[in-house]
């Protein structure tokens, strides 16, 4: 396999196209399997107590916003830095920088809270980068939701053009 080549890891770890943009794969599902009386406030139905995705990025590819009901925190594994552009619950925007160059501001783990709107692009388009994901409670379509340019917009103008960016629709 050669290491610098995102197909080869896309083949490799058995990555499927992503419904917000990039690749992935679900490489850990709990078994520990948590009530709904025991989630926070809307959930609905049970969700494991955690799950864990591999994810990566290519080229001028890009994680579109979305937002999760569940913390995710973020691992990097391989390739070049990844930009995570953050809009918490106050409104706030922030970035998260991983990769493997502390001296550029990079780190190998960082957490996206609950609730926070975020997407993710590579530094260098001519890149690529592999990461991880965990999730908990684990991940389900039923708790993700991919922004719509417009309405997204319209609730943080002053970010339009980092929204405009990183949205597809």
């Amino acid at each position: 396999m050669n290491p610098q080549s995102a197909q080869s890891w896309i083949d490799h770890l058995h990555l499927e196209p992503h419904p917000e943009g990039g690749h992935y794969r679900q490489t850990y599902r709990a078994g520990l399997i948590l009530e709904e009386a025991a989630l926070p406030k809307g959930f609905r139905g049970v969700r494991p107590a955690s799950t864990a995705i591999y994810f990566l990025l290519q080229g001028r590819d890009f994680s579109a916003f979305h937002r999760l009901r569940s913390d995710e925190m973020w691992h990097f594994y391989a390739g070049e830095g990844l930009i995570v552009h953050i809009i918490d619950d106050a409104g706030q925007y922030s970035t998260l920088l991983l990769g493997s160059d502390p001296e550029n501001g990079e780190v190998f783990q960082a957490v996206v809270k609950a609730g926070s709107w975020f997407a993710s692009e590579l530094r260098n388009p001519n890149s690529y980068a592999l990461v991880g994901c965990t999730v908990a409670p684990g991940f389900d379509f039923a708790d993700f939701q991919l922004a719509v340019r417009e309405e997204l917009t319209q609730l943080f103008p002053q970010y339009r053009d980092v929204i405009s960016k990183l949205t597809r629709a």
